[in-house]
């Protein structure tokens, strides 16, 4: 397959030219590589992968999925933090990034770094409201990019926060990555928990290992001390049980998680010693223990 080298337009003025990616020409042709060949490629420059996952928008994957990389770096972990979610990144957000990345020699990218991780969205190719209006192929030849094209270096873990659902994204991880491991976020409302069952349905038929389930919003507790469950309660562990999953922890729905989320300074790295910062190192442990 050859290489080409795409230029994103800014659809509103299609006369501006707002960055470049290189990505890999999609071919229709049989490849020789095997399948099996295909699940072994490691990504570049780390040692594990590993996806964080909703089948469910709006369920607070992306902000578990910083907290759990910065988590993980409490624990002695180099991180890397690939943003999967090519329509709707949100790491420039949450990490408060907003430079280019730069190319030694036109190929390869070299992720930006903040907080001693290494970073990568597709956020940091285009300007913040431009709308990525691609059809599969393309958004699979971008995350081939920032999984084969990326210069990570030395990294323990890439922590992957996923697009949700289970589509072209999904299947070109499974598919054509070595992944060491799946985390699956949810709030307990019964809606939320029928995607979830897709999902856990997906990554098993794809032969990725689920490390566990994640209950997330699962209460907040008022001016009187209590919790109060508003999306239901332990609908995420009764869901992990039904298919023989792990159920790694609740997290509740918390002002400083949303405040930290705002101005892009993760809860788990700014407060590590945080009540919510001590939910994330629990949950982070026992992921690093799967390793």
């Amino acid at each position: 397959m050859s290489d080409v080298d795409v230029k994103l337009y800014d659809l509103v003025n299609q006369d501006k030219i707002i960055g470049y990616i290189n990505l890999e020409q999609t071919s229709t042709s049989t490849e020789t590589t095997s399948y099996e060949a295909l699940l072994n490629t490691t990504i570049n420059g780390t040692k594990y992968t590993l996806l964080v996952s909703s089948a469910k928008g709006g369920v607070g994957k992306s902000t578990i999925a910083i907290n759990l990389a910065f988590a993980l770096q409490n624990l002695g972990m180099k991180v890397g933090i690939l943003d999967a979610d090519v329509y709707g990144p949100s790491l420039p957000k949450l990490i408060k990034l907003n430079e280019k990345p730069k190319s030694d020699d036109g190929k390869a990218l070299i992720p930006l770094e903040k907080y001693d991780a290494q970073c990568m969205s597709m956020g940091f190719l285009v300007e913040e409201q431009t709308p990525m209006i691609w059809r599969g192929p393309m958004v699979i030849s971008a995350i081939k990019t920032m999984t084969q094209k990326v210069l990570w270096k030395d990294r323990d873990v890439i922590i992957v926060d996923m697009p949700p659902g289970t589509g072209d994204t999904q299947l070109t991880f499974a598919q054509e990555v070595k992944v060491d491991g799946a985390v699956i976020v949810s709030t307990p409302q019964d809606l939320a928990l029928l995607d979830v069952k897709r999902g856990i349905q997906m990554f098993d038929k794809t032969g990725v290992k689920i490390l566990g389930l994640i209950d997330n919003m699962s209460f907040f507790k008022g001016d009187d001390g209590k919790e109060y469950k508003i999306f239901g309660e332990g609908g995420v562990e009764k869901t992990a049980k039904e298919f023989n999953k792990e159920f790694l922890g609740r997290l509740p729905l918390h002002q400083d998680l949303r405040n930290s989320a705002d101005n892009g300074d993760p809860l788990t790295h700014s407060q590590p010693t945080h009540e919510v910062s001590k939910i994330f190192q629990e949950i982070a442990k026992k992921i690093k223990q799967s390793f």
